[in-house]
């Protein structure tokens, strides 16, 4: 190869390795048109989110979309998956009503743009606003001379988590109707010594204040009392709670009850009545019952 030839090979390889660090080189200068045309697309999202706009919020994403919605466990990969997540919004009855983008940034690579950005956001059911609060970061990409959104990370943020953990949650019938089974499922579970059960569903943290008991009981001490009923012969024959109201703060349920329990011991029958109120988390996709103070109601 001639030194001329060489010369000329050498200066296009260095060229073309300048044009590639130039796309990983971060620079947001002369960039305002980008930076504006990235920002109205941002916005169309938010309000096709509004609208319920599904033809738009299909366009506003790229095909290949990949990334994490605020509900999402799994990476969504790919428009449908997207879409999917994106309903169970659109078909809430739930109003998404407004929003205030308070905190923005934006850093160009070439045609690429990761954008940050903390927005503000109202809800409205039944007539009652909701607050929200989100942490987003957007991945932009230009195609074809315009700017299309190939991958987000959406999560709620902190102060919207700490906000609604401290407020009273409502629960649907069926989640009512759930929770109260299952303290059901943890009474006879006691009175029919079922050990598989109760090891499932009493924590190692439990404090337990028994009617008529002056010492409170832990783990060990109520599957032992379970245990001593059954082995005395104890049998439920009756079990009701005329009254239950619930309280309900992120996954910590508090119910206060009356309740009604017949026992059959030695062939004697006798009947018990009182209050209680009860702890029950939810873990792990199960209610968890954390702890419960019972009197007599004198």
């Amino acid at each position: 190869m001639s030194t001329k030839l060489l010369l000329l090979s050498t200066l296009a390889l260095g060229a073309g390795l300048l044009a590639l660090a130039a796309t990983f080189i971060p620079s947001n200068d002369h960039r305002d048109a980008d930076r504006q045309a990235i920002r109205a697309h941002i916005e169309s999202v938010f309000q096709a989110y509004m609208k319920k706009d599904r033809d738009t919020l299909r366009a506003t994403h790229a095909t290949d979309w990949r990334g994490f919605t605020n509900s999402s466990r799994t990476i969504l990969r790919g428009i449908d998956r997207y879409m999917q997540a994106a309903d169970l919004i659109l078909s809430s009855p739930a109003a998404f009503t407004g929003y205030n983008i308070l905190d923005y940034d934006i850093i160009f690579y070439g045609d690429m743009a990761v954008v940050s950005y903390i927005a503000d956001l109202e809800w409205q059911w039944e007539g009652v606003v909701y607050p929200g609060k989100l942490c987003v970061l957007d991945v932009y990409t230009k195609q074809h001379g315009h700017w299309n959104q190939a991958a987000s990370s959406v999560k709620t943020h902190p102060d919207a988590i700490a906000a609604a953990s401290q407020q009273p949650q409502t629960l649907t019938l069926g989640q009512r109707q759930e929770l109260l089974a299952e303290r059901e499922k943890v009474w006879r579970a006691y009175f029919t010594n079922d050990q598989q059960h109760l090891d499932a569903v009493i924590p190692a943290e439990i404090v337990a204040i028994n009617a008529g008991d002056e010492q409170w009981a832990d783990r060990a001490a109520t599957l032992a009392g379970a245990q001593q009923f059954a082995q005395g012969g104890g049998r439920l024959v009756r079990l009701e709670f005329p009254r239950t109201e619930i309280q309900v703060y992120g996954d910590v349920a508090v119910l206060y009850s009356t309740y009604l329990f017949e026992l059959e011991e030695q062939g004697q029958r006798q009947t018990y009545s009182g209050r209680c109120t009860e702890i029950f988390v939810q873990r792990g996709g199960v209610w968890v019952n954390s702890g419960w103070h019972l009197d007599s109601g004198k």
